[in-house]
């Protein structure tokens, strides 16, 4: 029984050391089912970027979501190739050698979501190069040498949401129908760093507001226009992010010389002769409406004809069909309009309807933009009747006072007597010096009893004159003046001396 124990145990001691050394040296190592030839493979990643691949290898795995076929030295694309990958979602293949497409090479991509042929050759795009993709997301094409795009390059591609064309060759776009591609679905179209050299002006300003907020145009050699300069001076304006962001980069050329470019917001003298009705017209409107939070809201789509088909974007770029929004807050009735039943403050921003048919000349749209505002508190109520009759009664006091009331406390007696008031100690005015000295010349006390003035006895009052020499002031005697002693009386005046007093004469009576 020992011996039996004991070759078991070197027989297993054996078989372990005979395969670490047959996996060490390559023989059994361990593959991921279908896996290619130093591809690296993960759940549902597919992975053979780098490895100087210049055709797509035969056997690729069922289960792969992800394939990612960059930087490689592909050439050419096999029709019908993705048959056997009908879970992929995305497929990568950029920075290869690809010039051309051709007819059916994605009729089995049904599902894929995201396209990356950036950073290849490709000089044009046919009517069925890119057939079978009716729920792609995202399709990139920059960094190719494209020149050319069939008008109807993009007719299959209703579900497409970003494009990106910037650093080719283009000449020209069709802003009309975006060579076949629906604006419903539409938020960003990267234009830029292309040779457009003539972009109609009208089918610019009728894009959707959503798409003209995306749609990016800078480092294009573009005509110095007026309405053009207009309009993407008002897009700069309204803080649309396309215009904005890259505002610094939008020129135009001066005398269609490439050396002509000048910047459209930063050499604004060259449309000084501009008139700014020229780029009236182009862009309808946006509705203005200011709603309160809490209100309801009823928007309507106003089209020139019956449309057959409406949708709506919301200010988060939803869209919006029968029955309504995700969260229900907003709802899409039967005739096309839409309804807020209670509004809230996400719900600010700019509505655009979207309206087909086929009585209309072209896909319309229409915009609202509503701004939400918290309702301001109500003020008391004030009794402006009561306020009335208090302010009439006041008023009424305040005149009886002015009519009754004596010019000093306690002197109700003195309209017809003499009356001496308290009034407060105020600096004698040279007036009231002369009134002084006029004392100085009475005689007859002023609190002394009336009598009978005696022969002898005049009195003299100082009193300024009605004319003055050279400010000097005159005397006015009274008929009781004493005859026999004229030189009795001592007058001061101010500034003036005695002499200078008797040198002007006396009045007398």
């Amino acid at each position: 029984m020992a011996r039996l124990v004991l070759q078991g145990t070197l027989l297993c001691m054996l078989r372990v050391g005979l395969m670490s050394t047959l996996d060490s040296e390559g023989f059994l190592s361990p593959a991921p089912h279908n896996c290619p030839y130093k591809c690296v493979c993960a759940a549902d990643l597919l992975s053979c970027a780098g490895l100087g691949l210049q055709d797509v290898p035969g056997a690729l795995p069922a289960a792969a979501a992800d394939l990612d076929l960059s930087h490689n030295a592909l050439q050419r694309l096999r029709p019908g190739w993705l048959a056997p990958l009908s879970r992929l979602r995305a497929l990568r293949l950029n920075h290869n050698e690809l010039d051309t497409l051709g007819p059916g090479v994605f009729t089995n991509a049904s599902g894929l979501r995201l396209l990356d042929l950036s950073s290849n050759a490709l000089r044009a795009l046919g009517r069925h190069d890119l057939d079978g993709l009716g729920e792609l997301k995202m399709l990139l094409l920059f960094n190719n040498r494209l020149a050319h795009l069939d008008e109807q390059a993009f007719h299959g591609l209703g579900a497409l949401s970003r494009l990106y064309l910037g650093c080719n060759e283009l000449a020209s776009f069709s802003f009309n129908h975006l060579h076949g591609l629906g604006t419903t679905h539409l938020r960003t179209l990267d234009l830029s760093s292309n040779h457009l050299g003539r972009i109609p002006v009208p089918d610019l300003a009728s894009l959707p507001a959503f798409l003209k907020n995306g749609l990016y145009l800078h480092n294009n050699p573009l005509p110095c226009d007026c309405r053009l300069y207009h309009l993407l001076q008002r897009w700069h304006q309204r803080g649309l992010s396309a215009v904005s962001d890259f505002a610094g980069e939008y020129t135009c050329l001066a005398f269609k010389v490439p050396t002509s470019r000048v910047r459209f917001f930063e050499h604004s003298r060259v449309f000084e002769n501009c008139s700014a009705a020229l780029a009236r017209g182009l862009e309808q409107p946006e509705e203005q409406l200011h709603v309160q939070v809490g209100q309801s809201l009823r928007l309507h789509c106003n089209t020139s004809a019956p449309a057959v088909h409406i949708a709506w974007v919301s200010p988060q770029h939803e869209l919006l069909v029968a029955p309504g929004s995700r969260n229900g807050s907003i709802a899409v009735r039967a005739d096309g309009s839409l309804a807020i039943s209670n509004v809230q403050p996400w719900h600010e921003g700019v509505f655009v309807c979207l309206a087909t048919g086929p009585h209309l000349h072209h896909n319309q749209t229409h915009e609202y933009n509503v701004s939400v505002h918290f309702p301001h508190p109500e003020p008391d109520t004030f009794n402006t009747g009561f306020t009335t009759l208090l302010g009439c009664a006041v008023g009424l006091v305040l005149v009886l006072l002015y009519l009754f009331t004596p010019p000093c406390p306690g002197c109700r007696s003195c309209y017809h007597h003499t009356c001496r008031c308290r009034r407060w100690p105020r600096t004698p005015s040279p007036l009231q010096e002369l009134s002084a000295q006029s004392s100085v010349l009475s005689t007859t006390p002023p609190d002394a009893p009336r009598r009978k003035a005696s022969v002898h006895k005049h009195v003299v009052f100082l009193e300024p004159g009605r004319r003055s020499l050279n400010g000097r002031v005159q005397l006015a005697v009274a008929e009781d003046f004493d005859l026999h002693n004229p030189l009795g009386l001592r007058l001061k005046a101010g500034s003036e001396s005695t002499s200078s007093t008797g040198s002007e004469g006396l009045v007398m009576t």
